[in-house]
């Protein structure tokens, strides 16, 4: 009990009311202290949240872009690597000649062999079959021409043969009756206007039937030595892949292309840049992860880049099958390739 005395009762409960209202103040104050760190601590954490919310969002608006690295195979590696891909932004003219001529070096060593794929013993034989590959292989050409060159080896023999027995041997390749008609129309003028001779000039290897600048440079390349760019289906694709031209004419692109390096390096140019595009660099799913210029190109991530599923993807002798000549150079068997089989068998 309290104490009694003159207004005890009223002191005591004025001082009991006292200190309950400092208990109940300062609980008062304590509570609002707490519900308000509450409510700054969920604030934080629904900040935290949100900003999560708009991190992702905006990475799942972000457009994709090539990566600024890529694991690939490179080339003297004992596994694969993470290679810095770079490309090329606002590229001056003499970065752009020198990644280009630096591109060409990487190819020369991983083909130092590279070669026509096209079955000859003389620059005849060369001639006819570049036109006969036109819409077909050079693995279905060289399948073809042994028994074409058996039965007629000389300008003078197919001038004057028989055009039905002609289109038979020639069938495989496809197109076989224009194709007969171009290679019996140009042994005739090798005959009439160049004593039946192949032409060592362009502009006279132009005029012959069936015969283009393409078909030109390739003979004159790799028959009679005279450089010269072979501008086909996959040195066009390449040279676009690698952003070294825009352009889609194949005059417009074998006359920028060719400005970008000396004429000496021409015709392997051309063999190197083929070569890569028929075994790594494929049209419709290029093997990036397995290409060893993958640092290089700007277009690295069109194709797969997974370095085992990439590996499957190689073909001819990167992918251990065999080559697309019957009768090879001794240096690219010797590098490992394999012949092609004659037509009809298996391989």
């Amino acid at each position: 009990m309290g104490e009694q005395g003159p207004g005890g009762g009223k002191k005591t409960t004025k001082g009991a009311k006292k200190a309950a209202g400092e208990v109940v103040a300062g609980g008062g104050k304590t509570a609002a202290n707490e519900a308000a760190g509450v409510k700054k601590s969920a604030g934080v954490k629904k900040s935290a949240a949100a900003k999560k919310v708009t991190t992702k969002k905006a990475v799942a608006k972000k457009p994709a872009v090539a990566p600024g690295k890529a694991t690939a195979v490179v080339k003297g590696a004992s596994s694969v690597r993470t290679v810095s891909v770079k490309p090329p932004a606002a590229e001056s003219r003499t970065a752009l000649v020198r990644r280009a001529r630096r591109i060409n070096r990487e190819l020369a060593e991983i083909y130092p062999y590279a070669h026509p794929e096209l079955d000859f013993v003389n620059s005849f034989q060369l001639l006819v079959a570049t036109v006969l590959s036109a819409q077909t292989t050079d693995l279905r050409v060289n399948q073809t021409t042994p028994a074409l060159f058996a039965k007629y080896p000389t300008p003078e023999d197919l001038a004057v043969a028989n055009p039905e027995e002609v289109e038979e041997i020639l069938r495989p390749c496809g197109f076989f009756r224009a194709k007969t008609k171009s290679v019996m129309g140009l042994s005739k003028a090798l005959v009439e206007d160049h004593g039946g001779e192949v032409p060592g000039r362009l502009e006279d290897l132009v005029k012959l039937p069936g015969v283009g600048r393409k078909t030109a440079f390739v003979v004159l390349g790799n028959a009679f030595g005279r450089p010269g760019i072979t501008v086909d289906t996959h040195f066009q694709r390449l040279v676009r892949r690698w952003q070294w031209t825009e352009q889609t004419d194949p005059d417009k692109i074998e006359a920028e292309i060719s400005a970008l390096f000396p004429k000496s390096d021409w015709t392997d140019l051309s063999h190197h840049v083929i070569w890569h595009g028929r075994r790594i660099c494929h049209a419709r799913k290029p093997a990036c992860g397995a290409c060893p210029i993958a640092p290089l190109c700007p277009a690295y991530g069109e194709g797969e880049t997974d370095p085992e599923k990439a590996t499957k993807l190689l073909k001819y002798e990167k992918g251990g099958f065999p080559g697309q000549r019957l009768n090879p150079p001794q240096s690219y068997l010797d590098a490992g390739g394999k012949p092609a089989p004659p037509l009809g068998t298996a391989g």
